[in-house]
């Protein structure tokens, strides 16, 4: 049995594609501006990447320049979400589980902080971790070894589930804890997990 489980927040808990359209408006005109000579399926592919990955890795990414980089960090640092969220249907499986648990996810501090509340989730959580690259240089692996380190808990006492195996699922795996792939279009058939679903719920089969 699995004293922990340690959760991704965006795509995770709650899906990205839902909030994006209104979270993401004010940046998504700009870009449609300022990178508009690189084609509307660059544009494309770099809004869908920010959907799913954090900004600076996506700036990186599709080389904006530092105009654009620092414009966008400008517009994203001091936003919030303040409209309704509802988290998918199965995380309620995860919440009921009698297991300790941890929410790390990486963005911008006050965003993050705003979806949370909104998600009305911060309660399921002993404590929550957000990775900010613009406040610190830690890391969801540093964030999970501080976990273990601050609980005495061994890597065989958690499970971290996300659904990106370069983020949080590549994190844990180095650090020996078990993992669950939440791939609900099977986007990553190749990942290297020690468990995988399209189905949130099943994670709950591997707490136990």
């Amino acid at each position: 049995m699995k004293k922990a489980i340690i959760l991704d927040l965006d795509n995770t808990i709650y899906p990205v594609s839902s909030i994006a359209d209104h979270l993401f408006n004010e940046l998504f005109s700009f870009l449609d501006l300022h990178i508009a000579g690189e084609g509307i399926e660059h544009i494309n592919r770099a809004k869908e990447d920010l959907k799913r990955i954090p900004y600076q890795k996506v700036a990186d990414k599709y080389q904006f320049g530092e105009t654009v980089r620092s414009k966008g960090l400008e517009l994203l640092t001091n936003i919030e979400y303040n409209l309704p969220m509802q988290p998918f249907d199965d995380y309620k499986q995860i919440r009921e589980t009698n297991v300790t648990k941890f929410l790390v996810t990486t963005g911008f501090t006050k965003l993050q902080w705003s979806k949370v509340k909104m998600l009305d989730i911060e309660a399921d959580f002993e404590a929550i971790h957000i990775v900010d690259p613009e406040l610190s240089s830690l890391t969801k692996k540093d964030i999970f070894a501080s976990i273990l380190e601050q609980y005495n808990y061994q890597p065989k006492d958690v499970l971290v589930i996300g659904d990106d195996p370069e983020s949080e699922i590549k994190a844990a795996s180095e650090l020996g804890i078990d993992t669950f792939l939440y791939d609900p279009e099977n986007k990553h058939p190749n990942a290297q997990v020690t468990h995988r679903s399209q189905n949130l719920k099943d994670a709950t089969a591997f707490i136990a």
